[in-house]
């Protein structure tokens, strides 16, 4: 009998099974790009942008749910859908600067766990990064057998560095009014917060998940079949629901954090991940420094895996064509260690990283809301019209910050 006759439509076990897409594509939500945003806009202006990063994220489950519908309603991802779609001269250089953005991601999420590595077992920078590269090589072996197994390794992950910023909370007493307020009520503080509002926003909604997202749920239409869509819609809002629920706590977390430790602190040198692992130390204690390393490393390491995995996607999408895995990490981890052994600020490289994101994130955006628009190629799931404005929108406000974002970097 075929898995797609066994499975019961409605039990909670089919429910269950679907889960786990929504948290891979999570972990670009909580990489060390979003580390060096947060921790600077929590030293420099408190809990006063803490508004931005509730947005970012309800922005971002909008974007992860339309991505996923895209590739259950269509069974394709949105990189094969643009490949199909695009006219024949524009194929090629559309799928270059979806890499170039993937790499990108890619380069700061190995930095940052190799930085994640220095910090908690004093390693240099190139030992961190050869362990990080020997670790990902060995998750990422996973995909060839299972592909579910990794999405549980990988959620396991993001579910760690939740449960170390519950203790980080516990650790660092931030004023719950002032959290509120600031989640709350928009506000800012002069042109440089609203060009940290901007890198919150670049560093929260990533070109490279959005590609993958569609990717993994067409994964599961192919090997489960249509007739569990229905079920896998239902699952997907949940999957997406909880997932995003857990990166939107881990970012205002670490925003909260740092506004109640490094606010006002002179020690605390805003956004530089590695004075502000030191800094805890005192402050906090021994304890609550290393369980921040730990973040660190855990969100490098799982966000080098999806990197990895997003832009494997991205060329098969596209173009129809796939490399070893093992290349791929080899021409990804060659640009960390030149950057590396130029002896280059690792923070900056984090910050420096998301503005080159920015380019890439409307042509990511726009077909994606077009797509999921089209009623032809939708059918029964196309977007609503409250959907298709929310996701315009989105579009607009995304577009334009980080369009403020390159104009005054």
């Amino acid at each position: 009998m075929s898995i797609q006759a066994s499975l019961p439509r409605s039990s909670k076990r089919t429910r269950i099974l679907f889960l786990g897409p929504a948290f891979v594509a999570a972990i670009g939500y909580i990489d060390p790009g979003n580390y060096a945003t947060n921790i600077q806009a929590g030293a420099d202006y408190g809990y006063l942008l803490l508004w931005v990063v509730v947005w970012a994220n309800l922005m971002a489950a909008l974007i992860q749910m339309l991505s996923a519908k895209l590739g259950l309603a269509t069974g394709e991802s949105l990189a094969s859908q643009l490949g199909k779609r695009l006219p024949r001269w524009a194929v090629y250089p559309y799928w270059i600067q979806a890499e170039i953005l993937a790499m990108a991601t890619d380069i700061a999420e190995f930095i940052g766990a190799a930085l994640g590595f220095k910090l908690l077992f004093g390693f240099t920078l190139i030992e961190g990064a050869v362990i990080t590269a020997l670790i990902s090589w060995a998750v990422l072996s996973l995909e060839t057998r299972n592909v579910k197994t990794l999405q549980i390794v990988i959620g396991g992950m993001l579910l760690s560095v939740a449960l170390i910023y519950v203790v980080e909370l516990l650790f660092s007493h931030p004023h719950p009014a002032s959290v509120l307020e600031g989640a709350l009520i928009p506000g800012f503080d002069g042109r440089d917060s609203v060009f940290l509002a901007a890198g919150i926003l670049g560093a929260t909604v990533m070109p490279h998940v959005i590609y993958l997202h569609s990717a993994l749920s067409k994964a599961d239409l192919v090997k489960y079949g249509k007739l569990h869509r229905k079920t896998m819609f239902r699952s997907t809002k949940w999957d997406v629901a909880f997932a995003m629920t857990i990166a939107g706590f881990v970012n205002l977390s670490m925003l909260a954090m740092a506004a109640a430790v490094f606010y006002g602190n002179p020690s605390a040198e805003s956004g530089n991940i590695e004075n502000a692992y030191e800094t805890l130390r005192p402050l906090l204690g021994e304890l609550a420094a290393q369980i921040f390393g730990a973040s660190l490393l855990i969100a490098g390491l799982a966000s080098t895996i999806v990197g990895t995995l997003a832009g494997q996607e991205i060329m098969s999408g596209f173009v129809r064509f796939r490399i070893p895995v093992t290349l791929r990490r080899a021409i990804t981890m060659t640009p960390s260690f030149i950057i590396i052994a130029l002896g280059l600020n690792v923070t900056e490289v984090l910050v420096y990283s998301q503005v080159v994101l920015s380019f890439g994130i409307a042509l990511a955006l726009i077909p994606l809301v077009l797509f999921t628009s089209d009623r032809k190629l939708m059918r029964g799931y196309v977007n609503p019209t409250w959907v298709r404005w929310l996701g315009w929108l989105t579009v607009v406000v995304v577009v334009s910050l980080n369009g403020y974002l390159l104009a005054t970097s």
